[in-house]
């Protein structure tokens, strides 16, 4: 069966011996660490629109990634299905590897980490036209998975959905934002080396990224400090 599967693979990448590991983890999954890549890209969302209308729409837009993706799980989804976490799962619970005495919430379906970040990771590359981008900010979405499967409060299938459902919805807005564009500015192709097809200037994007490879690396010095308090 799926369920019997599902559980199986997260006990095989759940957890680990590693104290160190612990750390880096309870760093990556917790969302006050991200906040410096939100300011990044409100930065370049600011710096490559020339009027305020069209920031205030791109960031509602991104709103909206976060309010369908989020809150239509933790809302609706996750009561109806009502699917128990790993660590509440009454065949394998009290075999789930935990950091801390961190059990989650009752319900895990689908993963809300794994459907928000993926949101926002498709939104924005669809507007910024950006491989580096793109594939800096969809590792960022699959590194919040995989902290949730070694946490242990979520099954592989609850991150796959919420992957998919995360998907959709930037997909969505990003077309809803196409859609509307026009009312707020005239859209129009860059050909440029400095520039992305949409008119984002490349060394703005490296200001992105080098923020999410810093943010990286205070997880791994900060597991650390966790060692030795």
């Amino acid at each position: 069966m799926l369920i019997d599967f599902d559980r199986w693979l997260l006990l095989a990448v759940n957890g680990s011996e590693s104290l160190y590991l612990d750390g880096v983890v309870q760093t990556l999954t917790n969302a006050v660490t991200w906040i410096p890549l939100y300011i990044a890209l409100f930065y370049l969302v600011v710096k490559n629109n020339a009027t305020m209308s069209k920031i205030l729409f791109i960031v509602g837009c991104a709103a909206l990634c976060y309010l369908f993706a989020g809150a239509v799980d933790d809302g609706i989804v996750k009561p109806l299905v009502a699917r128990w976490r790993p660590t509440h799962d009454p065949v394998i619970g009290w075999h789930v590897d935990v950091v801390n005495g961190y059990r989650g919430g009752r319900y895990g379906f689908f993963s809300a980490h794994a459907s928000n970040t993926f949101s926002i990771a498709i939104f924005f590359s669809f507007l910024v036209r950006s491989r580096l981008l793109a594939v800096a900010l969809v590792m960022w979405s699959l590194i919040n998975c995989w902290t949730r499967l070694y946490l242990g409060v979520h099954f592989p299938g609850d991150i796959l959905c919420g992957l998919l459902w995360g998907g959709v919805v930037g997909t969505l807005v990003y077309y809803f934002y196409r859609r509307m564009e026009h009312r707020f500015s005239g859209s129009s192709k860059f050909v440029s080396m400095h520039y992305t097809a949409t008119g984002y200037q490349k060394s703005d994007i490296d200001v992105v990224v080098t923020v999410l490879v810093m943010l990286l690396l205070y997880a791994l010095f900060r597991a650390c400090f966790m060692i030795m308090v």
